[in-house]
């Protein structure tokens, strides 16, 4: 009796930690399942509040917000910094971006009304240039203000004058609509109203050279005295004309893959979308940083 009494304490001994592994095993597997669910929330959660964000370019003009879209913006501040380029006053930008608007809704498309194409619509059979060349954004806009410069007088004109002067639109009281907010983005854009468009941004979606940046903005307001510093591209200007160049680069953030923009003591952030007071920035430079790992 006392043998079995011992085999069987025995036998007992050794299922006993079997059980323990066993159960440690369950344990083991819980926690790591726990473990993964709350990683894949959280991942899922900031994804969610990624999508989640409103891609927007806004001013501000009194207690009136205007909002564009950030590729109509960068399609506006294009339009305005070749107004900075040539020397033209702000009005004209008001007037070019108010027909974009009424004409494309502020976008480069390939399609119109019989043979109208790009961002003003203009047709090659009316002698606005061949098709490829009215749908270079570029060209297209200076062709609006050749136009636009030949009459007389324009920048006293109500702005839906001036630009059915240049269009002969069947719908030549269309462009007023669109006067306010073509109004504020512009002088925003010729740096008349300093820090008054910010975009508000998703992430990146790919890193980005400061060449890019400097090309870009050579392409609109003509040689510019620039250097690159690691992921910055520095870019000399001061004043309204400083006030263009930064917020240029706000306005065509997403297409260029900048996140942040110093210029006159503040600075734009991407994730933060609004300009912000930032010591040790100068006012006679302005300094775009573009996303790079």
């Amino acid at each position: 009796m006392a043998s079995r009494t011992a085999h069987g304490a025995t036998a007992r001994g050794r299922r006993r930690p079997r059980r323990a592994a066993w159960w440690g095993g369950v344990l083991l597997l819980v926690a790591v399942v726990a473990v993964v669910s709350a990683v894949v929330t959280l991942t899922g959660a900031l994804s969610r509040n990624t999508a989640l964000i409103t891609e927007e370019c806004t001013v501000v003009n009194g207690s009136v917000t205007y909002r564009l879209q950030p590729d109509q913006a960068a399609n506006a501040a294009l339009i305005s910094g070749i107004t900075v380029r040539r020397n033209l006053l702000p009005r004209a930008a008001s007037i070019a971006v108010a027909t974009a608007l009424q004409e494309s809704k502020l976008r480069n498309i390939t399609y119109g009304d019989r043979d109208s194409i790009g961002l003003f619509q203009q047709r090659p059979s009316q002698g606005w240039g061949t098709a490829e060349q009215i749908m270079d954004p570029g060209y297209a806009t200076n062709a609006f203000y050749n136009h636009l410069a030949a009459i007389p007088g324009y920048e006293r004109l109500p702005i839906t004058e001036a630009a059915q002067r240049v269009q002969l639109s069947a719908y030549p009281d269309a462009y007023a609509r669109h006067e306010p907010v073509a109004r504020s983005f512009a002088s925003a854009l010729t740096g008349q109203s300093p820090a008054a468009l910010a975009c508000t941004l998703r992430p990146p979606s790919t890193n980005a050279s400061p060449a890019g940046v400097v090309g870009a903005a050579v392409a609109v307001f003509g040689p510019r005295n620039v250097s690159a510093e690691g992921p910055t591209a520095v870019i000399t200007a001061s004043g309204t004309d400083g006030w263009a160049v930064a917020q240029w680069a706000v306005a065509t953030a997403a297409r260029l893959q900048v996140t942040a923009v110093e210029f006159d003591g503040k600075r734009w952030e991407r994730g933060r979308g609004s300009w912000a007071p930032a010591t040790n920035v100068a006012n006679d430079r302005v300094r775009i940083t573009v996303a790079q790992s």
